[in-house]
């Protein structure tokens, strides 16, 4: 009896460690539409540099990525989103404590060589190209994706630059049906010449070969010299909660980079955080990718941050 109980003691310790190993070596990602090229690609390094690492990615507009968090109360040890505000919006304080920025993009129309009137579009007619009937456009959800708010200020913007008063409004009430919950979501649409052009981050454009029209910087929400201006315009989105919502401001476009705290393995997804930010790896991706970096960037939560993460951020 007493060698079958030390039998199965050591049976259930090797067990435990087994799985406890199986633990360490398991990492959460949430990450926005925009970023799954060069993510997979910065994954599929991150697990060359650690064998046997076993990554579970899931890719959505980065509200709906919060509300996994928020709402059904799932697991992630990384949360990457599109727009810095979302992480401050909807997880600070209650899901997060903080808050890295790490990347950049800007807002562009992107198109085919088969869309329509694409041989005649620029600068200083896109909008009434795009209004026209015959032309078909989509552009994806603002509640889930900051994709989908941006482009509407960008609309809004649009309004003065273009001495076009109601140019957002018209916009938002053609082509409803092309509404997709993010934004590479529509790019099958467009490939498939459902759609003549869907407003769409220049990175992505550029990752997929695809034309893309250049919007003027007054508009197009880069980061740079232009950010009072875009202030001057915002849009409403849902909030925490069942009739909440959140006002978001125009800003320069920011991608933001968190660990949650029901994060289940915090010792990889620090690791994970050092290899995106670090200027031959993850940040050098990105940048291959088409998307700027922005590290090290003002951080709003700096004084919550891990120190081994300080050197990424200012305060």
């Amino acid at each position: 009896m007493r060698r079958q109980f030390q039998l199965i003691s050591f049976l259930v310790v090797f067990v435990s460690t087994m799985f406890g190993q199986t633990d360490n070596k398991k990492l959460i990602i949430f990450h926005a539409g925009s970023l799954a090229r060069p993510f997979a690609q910065i994954i599929q390094n991150f697990q060359e540099e650690n064998p046997g690492v076993e990554i579970l990615k899931e890719i959505a507009g980065s509200r709906a990525c919060a509300r996994k968090i928020t709402d059904l109360g799932k697991e992630c040890d990384i949360l990457a989103s599109a727009d810095y505000e979302v992480i401050d919006n909807l997880l600070i304080p209650e899901y997060a404590d903080w808050n890295l920025k790490f990347a950049a993009n800007e807002m562009t129309i992107v198109y085919t060589k088969q869309s329509r009137l694409a041989d005649q579009i620029n600068q200083s007619n896109w909008h009434e190209i795009l209004l026209k009937k015959e032309i078909n456009f989509g552009r994806s959800d603002p509640n889930n994706d900051p994709c989908g708010y941006r482009t509407i200020l960008t609309w809004k913007l649009s309004e003065s630059y273009y001495n076009h008063p109601g140019l957002a409004e018209k916009l938002l009430k053609k082509n409803k049906e092309y509404v997709r919950p993010k934004e590479v979501d529509l790019l099958a649409l467009l490939e498939a010449g459902e759609l003549d052009y869907i407003f769409l981050y220049r990175s992505v454009a550029e990752q997929h070969k695809l034309p893309f029209l250049l919007l003027p910087d007054s508009i197009n929400l880069k980061e740079g010299k232009c950010t009072e201006l875009y202030k001057s315009v915002s849009v409403d989105v849902t909030g925490k909660k069942p009739g909440e919502y959140v006002t978001h401001m125009g800003t320069p476009m920011l991608y933001g980079v968190t660990i949650p705290h029901n994060a289940p393995n915090k010792t990889l997804a620090n690791k994970f955080i050092h290899f995106l930010m670090n200027e031959d790896k993850g940040l050098k991706i990105l940048r291959e990718n088409g998307q700027p970096t922005v590290v090290p960037s003002l951080c709003e939560s700096y004084n919550k941050l891990p120190e081994e993460f300080k050197p990424y951020a200012l305060k």
